[in-house]
């Protein structure tokens, strides 16, 4: 179990590097960009890119297409507001409000899949989700922070529901049929926005930005695979640090005061209190032996 463990936190910490340089790469975009043009280019050079590695593993099916069509569409719609965000908001603060993920899946995981929370865990959440109403600050809220929020609710689903797909199911099947059976709803997007904001440059973001996707993509599915996804959420901040950095390294941006107290609210309760509670029983274990003696 400890080597499971381990192992799906070592898998997601690695992951997030990629999911940070996915941020980076929609920065990149050129002004005025259409994100349902570009979020329809990334969904179908996914699914290019993925065929060589479906076809390698022998072409395996599915027997869960109703569980894929739910994340796929789902993912769709989060993936949209996600991109809408970046494009609207510094690095930073969109990393910040989309890291509340983490929480999300711990209480999904409780109500769900039946996970036991511990102490820490709850003190944790409730610090967090005060955490994004210190960078939300709803006298200055805006529809973008507000996309990247439900973008981070719908990414915590999908996440959670993972777990209900058997450790047997190829990753490939996985991210190709994320993919593949939104691209109905997502053509009804570009359709909407009449089919405009297609140029090479986009593509090649696209081409880009889906790479670094795709790497998260697999990392979390073998992941979430390995352990309880309470006990390994805690990973999935690493991805805020990733982002923090990369702002401040290519595009000069960088957290206000408020901003890094949200940030910290919501990730160092999950980082320390862990360990303050591990400290903590302990100590009463020892003052149980002491009292024995």
């Amino acid at each position: 179990m400890q080597r499971n463990l381990m192992l799906g936190l070592g898998l997601l910490l690695l992951g997030n590097v990629f999911t940070a340089l996915y941020d980076v790469s929609i920065k990149w975009l050129p002004a005025q960009s259409d994100a349902a043009m570009f979020l329809l280019l990334r969904q179908v050079t996914a699914i290019l890119m993925m065929l060589p590695l479906w076809f390698y593993a022998g072409r395996p099916r599915t027997a869960f297409l109703k569980l894929h069509m739910i994340r796929a569409n789902s993912g769709a719609v989060g993936g949209l507001l996600l991109i809408l965000g970046l494009l609207s908001l510094p690095l930073a603060t969109v990393s910040s409000l989309f890291y509340s993920a983490p929480l999300m899946i711990i209480v999904m995981g409780m109500l769900f899949l039946k996970e036991r929370l511990s102490g820490h865990q709850i003190l944790a959440t409730v610090l967090g989700f005060i955490g994004i109403l210190v960078i939300l600050r709803p006298s200055e809220m805006n529809l973008a922070a507000l996309a990247v929020l439900v973008s981070a609710i719908v990414f915590a689903a999908n996440q959670l529901m993972l777990r209900w797909l058997p450790s047997s199911e190829a990753a490939s099947v996985t991210v190709i049929c994320y993919n593949l059976l939104s691209l109905p709803l997502v053509l009804l997007f570009v359709a909407w926005q009449g089919f405009v904001g297609f140029s090479w440059s986009v593509l090649g973001i696209a081409l880009l930005s889906n790479s670094f996707l795709l790497a998260y993509q697999l990392f979390s599915v073998l992941a979430y695979r390995k352990a309880q996804a309470g006990e390994i959420a805690v990973a999935e901040y690493s991805g805020l640090l990733f982002c923090v950095l990369f702002g401040w390294l290519w595009f000069d941006e960088w957290l206000d005061p408020m901003g890094w107290l949200g940030a910290a609210l919501i990730v160092l309760p999950t980082l320390i209190l862990p360990s303050l509670s591990r400290r903590w029983r302990k100590f009463r274990g020892l003052e149980v032996v002491r009292e024995q003696t």
